[in-house]
C-alpha cells in the first residue's frame, strides 16, 4: 500500500481540534470553528492511509482514525462502495462531515406532528472539501449515500463522543425506531501517531 504523503495534516487537525473543545465553546461556536478546521484537512487528500479507504462490496465501512483519550470525540474516515447508503439514524452528540473524495448526499429528516418522519428540505450533496454539521438541538436524524454508482466515496466525520460506543438509533419512516451501537469496520484501535511517524521516516 502506498503510504499517505503528509500524515501530519491530520495530526495537526487533531491537536487543533482538542485545543478548541479545551476552550469549552458554545456548541454553535464549536461546530463552526471546527467545521472550518476540517474543512481544512479534507481540501487536501493525500493523509489517508489506504488501510482506511477501503470499500466493502456490501456494506459501507467505518473505519476508526482516532479516538481521544478523554472519550470528547472522534474521527472516522467513511467509505461508501457505489451505490451504498445508510439507514434513517441519527447521532445524540454534535457532528461534522468533511468530503474528502468523491460525493454523497445527506438527506436531513424531521417529525411531523403524528409522530412520522418526513424528509425536510432537499438533500445536501457534499463535493470535496465540504462541511456539513449535525446537532442534537436541531438536524440529528438523516440519511447518507454515496452520489456515485460507479466509484467510491469518502467522507471523513468527526463526532463529539466515541461515536462507535455510542447509543443511538436507526428509524423506520413511521417514526419507529431501534437502538443501536455502531461500533467500527476495524476491529483493532489504530495508534494514528505511531502510524505517521513510520510514514515520514
Amino acid at each position: 500500500m502506498t503510504p499517505p504523503r503528509h500524515p501530519e495534516r491530520l495530526r495537526a487537525f487533531i491537536a487543533a481540534l482538542a485545543e478548541l473543545i479545551d476552550s469549552h465553546p458554545p456548541e454553535a461556536d464549536l461546530l463552526h470553528r471546527g467545521g472550518k478546521l476540517l474543512g481544512q484537512l479534507v481540501r487536501y487528500d493525500d493523509w489517508l492511509p489506504d488501510e482506511f479507504a477501503i470499500a466493502d462490496p456490501t456494506r459501507y465501512q467505518q473505519f476508526l482514525l482516532h479516538a481521544d483519550s478523554r472519550q470528547r470525540f472522534s474521527i472516522v474516515s467513511f467509505v461508501w462502495g457505489p451505490g451504498q447508503s445508510t439507514p434513517i439514524h441519527d447521532h445524540r452528540v454534535w457532528g461534522l462531515i468533511g468530503m474528502l473524495r468523491g460525493a454523497e448526499y445527506s438527506q436531513g429528516y424531521a417529525r411531523s406532528a403524528d409522530g412520522h418522519l418526513q424528509r425536510e428540505g432537499a438533500a445536501i450533496r457534499l463535493e470535496p472539501g465540504d462541511v456539513e454539521t449535525l446537532s442534537p438541538r436541531s438536524n440529528d436524524i438523516h440519511q447518507v449515500n454515496n452520489a456515485f454508482d460507479d466509484k467510491v466515496s469518502i467522507s471523513i466525520h468527526v463526532y463529539g463522543a466515541n461515536i462507535g460506543a455510542v447509543k443511538r438509533a436507526v428509524y423506520q419512516p413511521d417514526g419507529s425506531e431501534k437502538l443501536f451501537i455502531s461500533g467500527y469496520s476495524n476491529a483493532y484501535l489504530p495508534n494514528i501517531w505511531d502510524l505517521s511517524k513510520e510514514n515520514q521516516a
